[in-house]
């Protein structure tokens, strides 16, 4: 059976991804430009890397120490990025599903892993026309990895129902406030985790789905939260892509803090307090349909308490985190916008205002731009 090292870190450190669509400037429909943006980048860019459909540009950062370093480093290359977007006739979506293009008409990047992967999951691969934000917090070892992932379970729904941005899908609203959360879902080794106990638990069940064909690598395991191995994080993947970068940079600190919080319960022998597995999927479906309108059953005392109740109370709870890790400020965005109207309900607003969803985008993506937003209507 193979072995897999977990490379340790020693401290909190941060990375973030951010999946954003290429639209058409002026259809706003998403066009498979990845290759001519790429090719219009200053020489030498970082950070910039294509994804399973070639109408995704992925940003990255390098690893940070903090939230001001990941905000430095992401605006930065967001700048080189719509900069090179502006001379290929493309704008970036920050959304998690695009309002109106079809995945039908989505080309598969031109590589031989993604290829793989289409010919593998068929349709459950091709229709994956959805953006989401990742975020890596290092831990020090796999054991503590897999009881993080474990622990902060429970708060995932949280996280997705703070993020939401996807009503839509193929020119019709959904009904949910994260469409993109059910698309996933299509994925066999996508959602929520498995329960496992400790590093060797999981070293166990990768083998496994390898050694019987399930999936070809590890990376082919897309959960909402995972150990990563080579990078010594804890990576959630639940968010949905929210609409601007100063959102998700809350949304990170959110998760810098929980991680660091979960790591210091470890260390100083809290009693793990199980969540009922069910009770966190029925959670991420209630955070799915409502967003920051949900209700999320408490795992303690098994009763309804709306989000923006239960993200103020976490803020208060990781304050002294905050403090430590440099992001109280960042953290204490998260209740703020709570307060304010979703990226989901943004995007249902201005449709009932338009009746139109070429406009929903237009809007949205001239607000989103790091460099000089432009204000429409």
């Amino acid at each position: 059976m193979a072995k897999i090292e977990f490379t340790s870190n020693d401290r909190p450190t941060v990375g973030i991804e951010l999946e954003l669509g290429l639209v058409d400037a002026e259809t706003m429909a998403l066009t498979s430009a990845y290759q001519r943006v790429e090719q219009a980048l200053p020489a030498g860019t970082t950070g910039v890397k294509h994804e399973l459909m070639q109408c995704v540009l992925e940003v990255n950062t390098d690893v940070c120490e903090t939230i001001d370093d990941a905000q430095a480093d992401l605006s930065a290359k967001l700048r080189a990025v719509e900069s090179a977007c502006e001379r290929s006739g493309v704008s970036l979506w920050w959304g998690a599903s695009h309002p109106f293009s079809l995945w039908g008409e989505q080309q598969v990047t031109n590589n031989e892993r993604y290829l793989g992967l289409v010919e593998m999951l068929q349709e459950m691969a091709r229709r994956l026309i959805t953006f989401g934000m990742h975020v890596h917090v290092g831990v020090d070892s796999g054991d503590k990895a897999v009881m993080i992932c474990d622990r902060l379970m429970r708060h995932l729904p949280t996280l997705l129902a703070i993020s939401t941005s996807s009503p839509f899908w193929e020119g019709r609203p959904t009904g949910l406030q994260s469409f993109r959360s059910k698309v996933m879902e299509g994925l066999p080794t996508a959602g929520l985790p498995t329960l496992m106990r400790n590093w060797s638990e999981y070293v166990w069940l990768v083998n496994h789905m390898v050694d019987t064909g399930f999936i070809n690598t590890i990376r082919e395991i897309w959960w909402d939260v995972r150990p990563h191995h080579n990078f010594g994080t804890v990576e959630v993947r639940v968010c949905d892509m929210p609409g601007n970068l100063d959102h998700s940079l809350a949304i990170a600190a959110l998760i810098q803090c929980l991680v660091q919080s979960l790591s210091d319960d470890i260390d100083d022998g809290a009693y793990q307090h199980d969540c009922h597995p069910m009770m966190v999927r029925q959670n991420k479906w209630r955070a799915a349909r409502f967003g920051i309108s949900a209700e999320l059953v408490d795992s303690f005392t098994y009763e309804p308490e709306p989000v923006v109740e239960i993200v103020p109370r976490l803020v208060e709870m990781l304050g002294p985190t905050a403090d430590r890790l440099g992001c109280a400020p960042w953290l204490e965005r998260c209740e703020r916008y709570t307060r304010e109207t979703s990226w989901s309900r943004r995007q249902l607003n201005l449709y009932e205002e338009t009746s139109d969803l070429s406009e929903v985008v237009r809007r949205m993506t001239a607000e989103s731009r790091v460099t000089e937003p432009v204000r429409l209507g």
